[in-house]
Formats: structure tokens, sequence, C-alpha cells
């Protein structure tokens, strides 16, 4: 089933955005959970409400960790309070742990702004420092508030909410979908937002935004769509947008949603791994923004450069991106490191010592044998970086410096943009301990994910109706191609069920290409240094030799090597050449998986996160 394209909703992921706004008497409380709870399928550690009561005309915020339900029934938002208009926020952690306090909606010191907020801010910690010098009081660990305090310093001197809004947009640097409450304007909603996605509904007595369809559906199935740049505001039946500074007329941009609410939570895709498949590009660009502003990272970097050994681990996955940052550390930093698997910590922390640095890489923060492992390694004094999607879960908290990707939820138990989100925020560590400054080509990160699957899905579509009914296939490479194959192979075993085993191409002779037989298929994962490229090439002919179906996945050095299969990237260079090449191997892990008959959202005898040795 190919993806739907009424909307460019493909690649929404993390916090949860929905405002209302009611005429009459009507008290839309009630609506605003259920619209809320419309969006839980997105992952969330707490939620939060900001609404102007009807009694007293002031902001009531109601937030908290938890869940939605469990929100509401503590505070009785339904029972004790009324109101025509509020927002209410669902929150996946970027900045700051998971707490009532870090919850959204967040205010501004007067209390008459309140504001909630999908994306990241990459330029909060300058804009923090200037607003504390001139008098605010922040109340939280998060790059969020900072919005609440800049709208109010710039009504300081602009009494209108939309011109400040329109002064917050040409400060404001990085990703963001912004809804603002303000009791100067108890009948409107105001709305702001540049590549964080944010939608509009409009019906007679009541007008509705949030960043996800099921929400709206609830309201309207007539939605706008909105541009990046865009900002306005919504009133009951109305909706106005301006783009720097100019009206803009989005009547005809309002489209009707046919979906169902289960079609439009996964984007239109058939599976939640394809959706997040898709949604890489913008993972990957939350992540760059991220890293790009973090202290944490040059913290880290200091922590590697006085250690004696570095060693890093984790599992599945994540201990596939350890080891393309062992490649990055040898090539780039001409420093060793020490990769290993974090169930076997115990033959490696003997050698640890209070000189020593440990990288524990965990989507989820809360690995067993990763955590396991980490605590081994402190209790002999080495120091910990750990790298996670989830803000304070068990292995960031108890580790010395934090650095986190910006995958946002992963709800299909195979990792997919865990893994190029990874690997992008330890590329970047070793940039910054290179100082050769490559980090800026990171930034192209996700153009070469979003240009690889636009590219080449048919291609990898047809490719797998050849490869499904097969039982054995071997996935080969050499340097950063074996690294990656080992994670290939693991996408294509995890949700296929094919026996899909990787190793490094020149050790076919020495006991794996017995198996080889015709009709056997070998993909080869083709990547820098050019003197690669013979090498490559000599083991494709000798499988071919064997009978051996033979596929190429190669970066542009690869364009004359011959093979029954090829694909040749746009890409030259060993730092992006993961972002477009892993793609690929998971959308064919995918395809096998649907014309083999099975889901690939839940494979059997896995769980998304293994909490128990």
């Amino acid at each position: 089933m190919a993806p739907r394209q009424e909307t460019s909703l493909e690649n929404q992921i993390m916090c949860g955005i929905v405002g209302l706004v009611s005429a009459g008497n009507d008290n839309i409380l009630p609506l605003l959970v259920k619209c809320l709870k419309r969006l839980e399928y997105r992952g969330y550690d707490s939620a939060g409400f900001a609404f102007i009561d009807s009694d007293s005309g002031r902001i009531i915020v109601v937030k908290d960790r938890g869940k939605i339900d469990e929100v509401v029934a503590r505070y009785g938002i339904v029972e004790r309070y009324a109101a025509r208009v509020g927002i209410a926020h669902t929150r996946w952690a970027t900045h700051g742990p998971p707490s009532k306090v870090n919850a959204h909606p967040h205010v501004d010191c007067g209390g008459t702004i309140a504001i909630v907020h999908n994306g990241i801010i990459n330029n909060y910690l300058e804009l923090r420092r200037k607003l504390a010098e001139k008098g605010h009081k922040f109340r939280s660990d998060t790059d969020t508030e900072v919005i609440a305090h800049l709208l109010e310093d710039l009504l300081d001197e602009n009494s209108d909410m939309l011109g400040a809004i329109r002064k917050a947009m040409n400060i404001l640097r990085g990703s963001y979908a912004v809804v603002v409450l303000s009791t100067r304007d108890p009948s409107r909603l105001y709305f702001m937002k540049r590549v964080s996605p944010l939608i509009v509904g409009v019906a007679p007595s009541v007008s509705i935004v949030a960043s996800d369809i099921p929400s709206i559906i609830e309201i309207t199935r007539r939605v706008l769509v909105l541009h990046d740049g865009e900002y306005g505001f919504i009133e009951p039946g109305r909706v106005y947008v301006e783009h720097d500074g100019r009206p803009i007329d989005a009547s005809q941009r309002f489209r009707t949603i046919t979906w169902s609410v289960s079609d439009i939570e996964k984007a239109g895709y058939p599976h939640y791994m394809l959706k997040e498949i898709m949604e890489q590009p913008r993972a990957l660009y939350e992540t760059y923004l991220g890293v790009l502003s973090d202290p944490a990272l040059h913290k880290a970097v200091d922590l590697i450069d006085e250690a004696r050994t570095v060693f890093v681990t984790g599992a599945g996955t994540s201990f596939h991106a350890g080891l393309a940052f062992q490649y990055y550390m040898y090539r780039y930093a001409g420093r060793p490191v020490l990769t290993f698997i974090a169930s076997e910590f115990y033959v490696y922390s003997n050698a640890a010592g209070q000189d020593d640095v440990l990288i524990a890489i965990s989507q989820s923060g809360e690995t067993i044998d990763t955590l396991t492992a980490l605590r081994s390694f402190k209790q002999r004094g080495a120091r910990v970086i750990a790298v996670s999607n989830v803000v304070e879960s068990a292995i960031p908290r108890e580790s010395d410096v934090k650095l986190y990707t910006r995958a946002g939820p992963e709800i299909g138990v195979a990792a997919t943009k865990t893994y190029l989100t990874q690997v992008l925020v330890l590329q970047a560590l070793v940039s910054q301990m290179t100082g050769d400054g490559f980090i800026k080509l990171l930034g192209d990160a996700h153009r070469v994910t979003a240009r690889s699957l636009a590219k080449f899905q048919v291609f990898i579509d047809r490719l797998a109706r050849k490869l499904y009914r097969k039982e054995h296939i071997y996935v080969l490479g050499r340097g950063l191609g074996a690294f990656m194959a080992y994670e290939g192979a693991l996408k294509i075993k995890e949700v296929s069920y094919i026996h899909a085993e990787a190793y490094p191409a020149g050790e076919s002779k020495h006991g794996p290409i017995a198996l080889v037989e015709p009709g056997f298929p070998v993909i080869f994962i083709g990547t820098p240094p050019s003197e690669l490229v013979e090498k490559i090439a000599a083991n494709i002919e000798e499988m071919s030799a064997r009978g051996a179906v033979t596929i190429l996945i190669g970066t542009q050095q690869y364009r004359d090597v011959d093979a029954d299969y090829k694909i040749i990237l746009d890409v030259d260079d060993d730092i992006l050449a993961p972002y477009a090449i892993m793609p690929l191997l998971q959308l064919l892990a995918y395809r096998l998986a649907v014309l083999r008959g099975y889901d690939p959202d839940k494979p059997r005898n896995l769980a998304k996160t293994v909490t128990v040795e």
C-alpha cells in the first residue's frame, strides 16, 4: 500500500499538540481531552492542559508525568473547570527530564501567556541567557519555555500578539510548531510553524489547531496543512494566516480527509515500520539541530581526550551503531576504541579503571545488558557517556555525560530511525574531536536519506519480489560496509525470518562460501575508500562463479563494478554513505516480511526494549 499523498505529514514525530477555541458558552475541556487522546499513539511521557477559566478569566495550567487519563483524573480537569479556549500537549522529552515542571504547557512570568511546542529551539540557551538578564524567571529545563518569555518580552514593545509572533519568527532558530494562549485575546489561539507539522481545522462554532489529523477529525474532516514560516490565529469558524508579514489566502488549501483513524495514526502507511523508515529524514534533521547546540557534546569530547581507553557498548542495533563509531574514530581521529556487545561486559570491565571511558548506547535507555555493563564499569571508576533517545531514562541518568538522539517514539519493534540518529550523534562526536568540520556535512544527512528513498523505492520493491522465497541471504562488505552489513542482516532476519548472515567480504573463502550454490543471494555493501572497490569487485566475481545472485548497493566509486542487480548512490564519501544505504536495507527487510505474510511491526519472540537478562 503506497502512502497517501493528501498531506505532507508522513514525517511526524515526537510531541502532540491540540488547541481548541469555541463560540458561545460551550465547555471545550471534555472535547480537548478527547482530541489529545487521539495522539497517544505517538508516544509520550507526560501530558498537560492550559485554558482560560470561564469563571475567573485566568489561565489555569494542569500538567504532570503520566498518561492523559491519569493526569485528567488526578486533577479533576473536566469536573472542576469550564473553558471556551484551551491548549493541550503530550510530551516526549528532548530537553530536560520527564517531570511535572518540564511538562507542557509553559507560561510567561505574569501567567498571561501559555504555550505548547513540538520541535527543537536551536538557540534556546542564548535566548534564555538574554531573557534571564532582563529579569525573566525560568521554572523548567526545557527549550520550550524561552518561547513564552520571548513573547512576553516582545509584547513589552508591541501590545499586539500577532506582531510579537511575527518578530519571534525572526528570532527563533530550529524547528517548531507552537500554539499560544493569551488572556489578551480570550477568543483566539495563535500559532507559528517552521519544519514541525501543524494543521488547522475550522467548523462553524469551533476551530482547532493540532499536530496531527486524528485530533482534527473529532471536529471536522476539512483540514489546512500549514506551510513553513506561516503563523496566524484561529477563532471560532475562522483562520487567519500570514507569511513574512503578508496575509495568505489559504482557503483553497483545505483538504477533505477520508481516512480512518487507524490509517491516520500510521500516516497512511500500512505498518509503523514503513512509516518510521520514511520519517527518518525528519528524525535526522531534528537530531542534527539538537546535537549541534548541545553543550554535552563538548563535555563528551573532553572525557574522551583524557581517557586512556575508550570502550563502546550496546545491544543489537545500538551495538552496530557503536561499530560505526569505531570505524570513524580510527579513520578520522586515529584513535582506537574497543567496541563490545553489552551482554559480554564481564570480559572487558575487569580491565577498566578511573582513566577509562565507556560510551553506552541504548535507544530506550533501559536496556538491561547495557545498564549492567554501565554499572560494572562505574564500579571500577570509569566515566560514562550515554547515547539515548529517551531523556533521563536509566542509562542517561546514571551517566556522566548525556547525548540524545531526537528520533521520537519508535513503535515498530525493529529499530530503524534509531540506528541512523545514533550514528549521526556519534559522527558529530568524532567531528568535534578532530576539528575537521565534517559536522557541517551532517546537515545534509536528512536530504541524502530522503533522496535515496525517493529514487530507489521502486527498485527495492522489485528486488524483494525476486528474493522473498529465499531462505538464506549473505550481506557482505568491507570496512564501514561490513559494519553496516551486520545491521542490514539483522533487519532482514528479525522481520522476514530469512536467515541473513553478515560478515566481512574477505572472509568468504575462510568457510562461508561453502554454503553458496546457484541462486543463493549475496548483497554487497560498497563504501569508500576507493581502494576497497577492486576487492569488493573480486568478491562479487567469486560469488558469481558459484552461481550466486549478486546485488550491489554502493557509492559512486562502484559505478563500474558489475553485479546482477546494482544500485549506485548519489554519495561518494563515507560520512554520508550510511544515510543513503541503510534506509534501503531497512526497506528491503520490510518488503520481504510483507511479501512473506508477516507483520513487520510485531516480529515473533522479540520485544522493543529488553529489560531482563
